[in-house]
Parts: structure tokens; C-alpha cells; sequence
């Protein structure tokens, strides 16, 4: 597991730590896992059942950005425990943004326990981008009160932002590669 760390200008309340990784991949999905320790204060969306939505980062919220080495356009996935999801393209960092198609649905599952949360992701391998690329894995985290944090593998600038490419630093291999 490759831990996130909190926006320095967004500090947690009560969450200690989020871990997370890539659990599995196969022809068929991609499989992500996030661990929250000290998630007792987590704000869980509403279950709203499966279904694209857009604002799903403006509360806890799972993303995974995902940047093909063959140039600056990337791919963001929003992946809510509501189990709501979307997913965008854009040409380079914030620009021609639009919904990427997905062939179906990522399926979202939240466990929650009084201290810990865990969330599990499956996203369609054919709704990928081309591989190999770089990719961000990050958390908006709301507790109780309103505290919000943003969590990434590394942050680039005074302002959480996700999109920065200082937060792109793990590899994802082309099927078939280590």
C-alpha cells in the first residue's frame, strides 16, 4: 500500500492516515483499494446507487487520475461510496475537459467500521486509457463539522491540486507487462 499524505493548508480532524493501491488487475477490471484509519467522523455520502454525477468531490470522495506517457492528456475518475461515479478526459492539466465513455460502470464498495474505512473500486480494464501511464491516486475527505482534507501521493503547490503533475508518480504497465 503507498500512503497519501494531507494537504499541509487542509489538515484532517481525525484521520490518521489513508493508504492505497492497486489490488488487482485482469482483461476484464482494474482494482483499487483505499484504507482511512480514523474514519469514526468519516461523512458517508447517501447511498444513490450506481449512476454518473458530477460534484461528487465536493464531499468524501476516491479519484484516480490516470496519464498516458504518450502525451499531456489524461483521464480522472470520481468514485463516490454513494456509489456514483464519472469520469473525464482532458487535453492537458484542466483543459477540454469533457465525460470520458465508459463501456460500464465502476463498482464502488465502502466497509465501515467505528475507526476504519475501507473502499474498494473496480473500474472496466476497457475503459482505461492507453497504457502505460502515470497515475494519481487521491482523496477528498469530509468528517463531521465540515473539516475537509485532500490526500495524494505528493502535493505541488499552496492549494490542493489533484490535477497538479507532481502528483502523477506511480507507474501503471500496458496488460501483459510487469
Amino acid at each position: 500500500m503507498t500512503d497519501l499524505i494531507p494537504h499541509p493548508a487542509h489538515l484532517p480532524k481525525q484521520v490518521r492516515r489513508i493508504e492505497s493501491r492497486i489490488t488487482g488487475r485482469d482483461a476484464q477490471w482494474l482494482r483499487l483499494r483505499w484504507r482511512v484509519e480514523g474514519g469514526g467522523a468519516l461523512v458517508v455520502p447517501a447511498f444513490a446507487g450506481k449512476g454518473r454525477a458530477d460534484g461528487l468531490w465536493q464531499t468524501t470522495c476516491f479519484e484516480l487520475f490516470i496519464q498516458p506517457d504518450a502525451g499531456p492528456g489524461y483521464v480522472e475518475f470520481n468514485l463516490s461510496p454513494s456509489e456514483r461515479w464519472n469520469a473525464y478526459a482532458f487535453d492537458s492539466r484542466r483543459e477540454g475537459m469533457r465525460e470520458w465513455p465508459m463501456p460500464r460502470e465502476p463498482q464502488c464498495t465502502l466497509r465501515l467500521g467505528s475507526d476504519l474505512a475501507i473502499f474498494d473500486v473496480a473500474i472496466p480494464a476497457a475503459g482505461l486509457p492507453p497504457l502505460p501511464a502515470r497515475i494519481a491516486l487521491t482523496a477528498v475527505i469530509e468528517e463531521q463539522g465540515g473539516v475537509k482534507s485532500y490526500w495524494a501521493l505528493a502535493h505541488g503547490s499552496d492549494a490542493p491540486d489533484f490535477h497538479d503533475p507532481a502528483c502523477f508518480l506511480e507507474a501503471l504497465a500496458a496488460p501483459g507487462k510487469p
